[in-house]
């Protein structure tokens, strides 16, 4: 059974940067994709970025391009999320997500696991 645990959620002013980690349970993610999504109130759930698990080749979100970075470490199984120059459109649910033999990575229903997600606010 896989398992994502995520912290590093919390609350940061507009322009600060936040780094979000995401343990998996799972040793070996060989053909896994790793995904980071965020949801807001009243929103639907929405793709942010994802990193496949062999070759690292990444993909994001044209509203976060230049702004956040998704990475894995394969020592700790775990992935993260470094995120700078935050603004407001940035304040959601936080949930890191892993699927195998996924092809359409920035569809959450394409992934079968989920972790339980972490807050996370910017203030003006």
């Amino acid at each position: 059974q896989v398992q994502l645990v995520e912290s590093g959620g919390g609350l940061v002013q507009a322009g600060g940067s936040l780094s979000l980690s995401c343990a998996a349970s799972k040793r070996t993610f060989s053909g896994y994709v790793m995904g980071w999504f965020r949801q807001a109130p009243g929103k639907e759930r929405e793709f942010v970025a994802a990193i496949r698990w062999s070759g690292g080749s990444t993909d994001y979100a044209d509203s976060v391009k230049g702004r956040f970075t998704i990475s894995r470490d394969n020592a700790k199984n775990t992935v993260y999320l470094r995120m700078t120059s935050l603004n407001s459109e940035d304040t959601a649910v936080y949930y890191c997500a892993a699927g195998l033999a996924i092809v359409r990575y920035r569809r959450p229903d394409e992934y079968g696991y989920w972790g339980q997600g972490t807050q996370v606010t910017v203030s003006s």
